[in-house]
């Protein structure tokens, strides 16, 4: 088994237990000091945009922008699909600082050779 971590979430804020979970998963890896990437699809694009991720999915939850916080400070990035980016009019200046553009050929080539763990939200 590889060690890194790769989260795919197509779902944004309309799911916010959904979204939840996802970074619940990315951050424990990341925590744990996995290399851990989250491909963020649809919707989801959204949450790479400083600002957006302002939500608390239950009662108990953790607030998504402390999840956030972590994540980053664990060194969790995320690869966001540039064709939803775009469809959405998005600007690509305002990305949070680990976040990029890129579709699945650069997923690919950061997980590499070796195997990867995968979850999808």
């Amino acid at each position: 088994m590889g060690n890194k971590a790769v989260v795919s979430l197509t779902t944004g804020l309309e799911d916010s237990e959904k979204v939840t979970v996802a970074f619940l998963v990315a951050v424990g890896a990341a925590e744990k000091g996995r290399p851990t990437l989250m491909f963020l699809t649809k919707e989801a694009v959204r949450l790479a945009i400083p600002g957006f991720g302002q939500a608390v999915a239950c009662d108990g939850c953790p607030p998504l922008p402390e999840l956030m916080e972590r994540y980053e400070k664990a060194g969790g990035r995320y690869l966001v699909c540039p064709i939803c980016f775009d469809a959405r009019k998005l600007d690509k200046g305002d990305l949070l600082v680990n976040a990029e553009l890129g579709g699945t050929i650069p997923m690919w080539e950061w997980i590499g050779d070796e195997a990867a763990t995968t979850f999808s939200y």
